[in-house]
């Protein structure tokens, strides 16, 4: 099994494209760490995909946008596990607002789970990585980052995981350490579902593979990245969007 033993991180895991991956790397035979900010959603779908799977996963309660909590939590899965082959960051927020109206906080919110909170996670991953000699890094922007056809926070904060993953990249390679970013286009997720049907059909209608993605086929292209197969990889964006935007 392309994945067996390894011990990969997924934040984002209660729901959506992290289920899909936490459920895809399990099935591969690592053991994962499911993080997210929702016990009651994480601990659900943990406990149905251990007993519909096999693998081993545990489930850890954490806000990804607050330094101690990602501390605790990267402590709380190398006391278990031992070491820490693979994170993937997939964990993000978004709300509709027009760019004049954007309220403060919606700004601060989401600029501080997915751009600050990204930066957290890998910062806290890298350091047992470099202790390691080895290690992988997967981030998740979106194809909003590279078209503009979203609010002003969320393509801002997704497009600064973009460049984030560029810098890392360079400065981690010669520890050991790979860093990828994954940029999904549309994609059949819960966080989808507050999107008017409208605007759904608009986005399909852009894409010229004329459906939405899978969280399996962005879950495929983090098993990739996180294994041997891509050894020589490393400060990518990678679209898995369609066809609808190029990078």
């Amino acid at each position: 099994m392309k994945h067996q033993d390894q011990v990969v991180l997924v934040t984002g895991a209660g729901q959506g494209i992290g289920q899909s991956i936490v459920s895809y790397f399990a099935t591969a035979g690592a053991n994962v760490a499911a993080v997210d900010i929702n016990a009651d959603t994480l601990n659900a779908s943990v406990n149905e995909l251990n007993a519909n799977v096999a693998g081993n996963i545990v489930a850890i309660t954490a806000n990804i946008a607050k330094s101690d909590s990602v501390r605790d939590a990267i402590a709380a899965v190398v006391e278990k596990f031992g070491r820490l082959d693979a994170i993937i960051n997939v964990a993000g927020v978004g709300s509709i607002d027009a760019f004049v109206d954007t309220p403060d906080e919606h700004w601060d919110k989401v600029i501080a789970v997915n751009l600050t909170g990204t930066f957290l996670c890998c910062r806290e991953a890298a350091k047992v990585m470099q202790a390691q000699g080895s290690g992988c890094i997967i981030n998740v922007s979106s194809t909003a980052a590279l078209t503009g056809e979203g609010p002003s926070h969320y393509c801002a904060s997704k497009a600064g995981v973009m460049g984030l993953t560029r810098s890392m990249a360079r400065e981690l390679a010669p520890v050991g350490i790979r860093v990828n970013t994954i940029v999904p286009g549309p994609t059949n997720t819960p966080m989808m579902a507050d999107i008017p049907e409208e605007w759904t059909q608009q986005m399909i209608a852009a894409i010229p593979l004329a459906r939405m993605g899978e969280g399996e086929d962005i879950a495929k292209v983090a098993s990739f990245l996180a294994c041997d197969d891509s050894g020589f990889i490393t400060g990518q964006n990678i679209a898995v969007n369609g066809g609808m935007a190029f990078i």
